[in-house]
């Protein structure tokens, strides 16, 4: 008996393969054979002290910031309260207090 490949997002054991690709009932996700050595190298986001983020993570901001569209400045020491990391050159989805949903750099961040 031939045995599918765990599911790279969840882990769920429960995976099986449908018309070439791999699903996953548990969380729904799809990948082909080709992308699963591709899903196990997660990129890591690291902030610019070197420390490893995670999404709900806390950070202050290390430089001043100009809001880009307004004359508004994000100041140094803001700190910023359950971040989400995304794909992207703007590697940080969060809402600032007093000036609301931005994305961040992780270099001008630090992990508080």
């Amino acid at each position: 008996m031939q045995h599918e490949p765990d599911c790279p997002r969840c882990f769920s054991e429960y995976t099986y393969e449908d018309r070439g690709l791999f699903v996953c009932p548990e969380c729904g996700h799809e990948w082909s054979e080709a992308d699963s050595e591709d899903d196990l190298e997660e990129k890591v986001i690291h902030d610019a002290n070197g420390n490893i983020l995670q999404d709900g993570d806390t950070v202050t901001v290390i430089k001043d910031l100009k809001v880009k569209g307004s004359s508004s400045v994000v100041k140094i020491g803001t700190k910023v309260k359950g971040i989400r990391l995304v794909d992207g050159d703007h590697d940080i989805d969060c809402k600032i207090p007093g000036i609301g949903p931005m994305k961040l750099k992780s270099e001008f961040v630090k992990k508080a």
